[in-house]
Parts: structure tokens; sequence; C-alpha cells
């Protein structure tokens, strides 16, 4: 039966049989030998080996038994042992062609081995890692072969080839918890939390006294919480609180600067999103300093800088910003809004005219408006000129009043388009010349009434 399952392919059902006659028959060679050929059809070439032991031992001049055992000890690595059984089928049998190739590629794999370690203890990890390709194309089942590829490669400053080396030492290794607190260091050196905390897991689950990983565990599973938990505020819009999390992050973990830097990116995207201009600059200026190709800072930084009416540099940011992610839509549009800023506050900025921040409310604009508007009330000039110059300036307080207390035209204007420039007006606006006008500065009360007529 088990036979017939092996060459149906049937594996699972094959071992279980094989098993029930190991059971029966436990003198039998040959179904030693058959169920080891079951554990290596499904990968298991560790749990083969004693029953190619078992076999040999029933039966010490089974050949293929030798060379099968041979084949995998080599793939192991174990170049000793390998050696010893494709000798003694070389004894038995002169001339067999595939134990005289293997026997070669053992000596060649003890060779490789010696030039690794002495490469790699005079610190030259380059020639250690180009020694060791050939080493692991012979022993693709030696852990210690990966694991001082990967040491080379964590030397040389690629943590990611070394996760690559040691990801399958945990398979090849029983009870590897060093290779899972290495590969959970490494994720985690990277920004990779959630990896770290699933590696550093799989240690405890096979020891859950070790000390190392508990220790590692802990501030690990500390510091991913907190990262979570700042995103989940920042979804919520819940900004200050995501500041004062991801503050708690860089305490947690000053040493990875990956956790620094996305702090401060992210700090300063929240000082953005409330509106702290000058505060937001610092961080996002300090961020970008420590990344310079992190275009969520520079694309941060310009908002701060618009919030601070700065659009020249607003504009610059942006356009370093696209040059780091050319295809993101939101720097584009960032970009062109930018420019239409720029464009606008060259001509008139009405934020600026009222002297108020970008993010003053509907009290503080008209606040600001009165106070002006008494100031520059053409009546408190005597000469024509002065008459002329206060009358321009009038008119430019009444407008900026007029659009920054109207949420649709702030809006409008906010996006980069002024709302009483005649150019953006539906129908040429040819009507609107020397801007007639006839409006009360002072909303009620006093003598003079001046109102905006508009298409």
């Amino acid at each position: 039966m088990g036979r017939k399952l092996l060459a149906a392919g049937q594996l699972a059902e094959a071992l279980s049989h094989y098993h029930s006659a190991v059971e029966g028959d436990s003198k039998n060679y040959l179904t030693y030998y058959k169920r080891a050929a079951v554990f290596l059809a499904m990968g298991k070439s560790k749990s083969a080996l004693p029953d190619l032991t078992r076999a040999i031992q029933l039966k010490p001049d089974f050949l293929a038994a030798r060379l099968q055992r041979g084949n995998i000890l080599l793939k192991q690595g174990n170049t000793q042992e390998a050696r010893e059984d494709f000798e003694a089928v070389l004894q038995r049998s002169p001339d067999h062609e595939e134990a005289h190739d293997q026997l070669t590629k053992a000596n060649e794999l003890e060779e490789l081995q010696e030039d690794a370690h002495a490469a790699y203890h005079q610190g030259d990890y380059s020639a250690t890692i180009t020694v060791l390709e050939r080493v692991i194309e012979i022993s693709p089942w030696d852990p210690e072969s990966r694991e001082l590829r990967a040491e080379c490669y964590i030397r040389m400053g690629d943590p990611q080839k070394a996760i690559q080396d040691l990801t399958p030492t945990t398979r090849l290794r029983n009870d590897n918890r060093a290779a899972f607190l290495k590969l959970s260091m490494l994720h985690y050196s990277l920004g990779e939390h959630h990896e770290s905390l699933n590696h550093i897991r799989e240690c405890l689950k096979l020891d859950q006294d070790d000390k190392e990983c508990f220790s590692h565990y802990k501030q690990v599973k500390k510091l991913s919480k907190q990262l979570d938990s700042a995103e989940e505020l920042i979804q919520e819009e819940r900004y200050q609180n995501a500041i004062e999390k991801y503050e708690s992050v860089m305490k947690t973990e000053p040493n990875v600067q990956y956790y620094t830097n996305l702090a401060k990116e992210r700090i300063c995207f929240c000082l953005v999103k409330v509106k702290l201009a000058n505060e937001a600059i610092d961080v996002c200026s300090e961020a970008h300093q420590r990344d310079p190709r992190n275009a969520n800072v520079l694309k941060d930084r310009a908002e701060a800088y618009i919030l601070n009416q700065d659009y020249e540099k607003a504009v610059e940011d942006y356009q370093e910003a696209r040059e780091f992610d050319g295809d993101n839509n939101e720097i584009r549009e960032g970009l062109e809004r930018a420019q239409k800023l720029l464009k606008i506050s060259r001509k008139r900025d009405y934020y600026k005219i009222l002297g108020v921040s970008r993010n003053a409310n509907k009290q503080e604009i008209i606040k600001a408006y009165r106070k002006l508007a008494q100031q520059w009330h053409p009546d408190n000039f005597q000469s024509e000129s002065e008459k002329k110059e206060a009358e321009k300036r009038f008119i430019d307080i009444a407008s900026a009043k007029e659009v920054l207390t109207d949420p649709e035209m702030r809006q409008k204007f906010d996006a980069g388009e002024d709302p009483l420039d005649p150019e953006n007006q539906q129908g040429g606006g040819g009507g609107q010349q020397g801007w007639p006008f006839h409006f009360n500065p002072f909303e009620s009360g006093g003598s003079f009434h001046f109102k905006f007529q508009y298409n």
C-alpha cells in the first residue's frame, strides 16, 4: 500500500502505511529505506537520516542507502561523515561514478569551508561571501554557512540580504532561537516592527523563559503598540494626541534612527494639520535634514510655508518633492496651488492686507477689517494724493474682508484663485473698471456708506 501511494504521489498516506510497516517488521532494512524515500520526497531530509542509518545497521553492504545518506550529509555540510559514506561505497564498488563525483565534491567543500573561515577571520567579508556562494551551492541545507554569510552582510551594512540568509536557518536547525532573535533585531533596525514582533514570538514559542528573547520582546511590543496607536490617532484626526504618542516613540527607542526619523516626519504632518505653521516648519526642517529624500516631509513643509504665506519656499519644496516622487498626485496638485498662490500674492494677498494669519476666524477678520477701515478712511486725509492712496487701500481692505468672510470665496482664494480678479469672472468682467463701490466700513453707524457691486 505504501509503495502504491508513493507512486501516486500521496505522500502523507504513504508515510502512514510505512510507519505501520516498520512497527510490524522492525528488522526489515528495505522498509526503513522506503520510508526514508517518502521523507525525502516530502522535503524532510532530517527525518530521513535516522531511517537510512537504521537500514545500513541492518544491512552494512546496502550501497544505495550509504550513497543516499552521504548525499544528505554533504548537503548538510557534514563533509567528514559524508566522505566516510562515499568511501564505503567505493570500497565495495570502485567504479561507482556518482560516489566518485560526490567524494570529489566533499573534498572541495572541506577546502572551501576552510577558505571561507580564513577570509572571515581576516575581516575580508566580501571574499568570504564569494567563497560561501559555492559552499551553499554544494550544501544548501547547512545552516552554519548561511549564518556566516548573514554575519558578513550585517558587517557590510546589508541587513536585507542577512535576513534572506537567516530565514531558512530557522528550519534547518532545531530550536534556532538565536536566528529568530537576530531576525527580529534586523527587522526592528529596518523599522519593520510587525515582522520583528512575529520573529521574537517564534523564539518565545521555543522557550518562553529565554531571557534575551523576552527582553527584546518587551521592547518591540511596547514600541509597536505606540506606533500603531499613533497612526490610529492620525486616522481619527486627533493630531495633538498623535504628536504626544510619537514623542513617546522617540523616548522608547532613541537609538534606532529610523524611528526618530519617522516620528519627526509624522509630527511635522500633524503640526501642519493643527495649523501651527512656525512649529511645523521647525520640525519639518529637522526631519528634512535627517532624511533629505523624503517627499512627504517636503510636501508637509510646503504646506506649513503656505500657512505662513511664504509661497516661494512652498513652491521650492513642492518642486523638490516632485523630483523624489514624480507620480504623486497630491504633490502635483500642491505645486500647482502653491504656484497660483505665489502669482496671486504678487498681486493682492487678502490675509496680508488685513494682517491676519491664514487660519484666522471670522471674528478676527472683522476686527482687523474695522481697525484698518477706520485708519484708512479717505476722509481722514487732506491732500488729493493722500486721499487717492487711502481710497486704494480702503478698497483693498474691503475686498479682503469681502473674500475672507465669505466661506465660498475664501475657499477659492485658499486654493490659489482670486475670486475678485476680473480674469477669473465668468463673462469677461468688462464692467468692473474703477471698482465701483458704495459700502459701509463699520457695518453699522457712521456717515459713509460704501458697498461693492459685482456682476
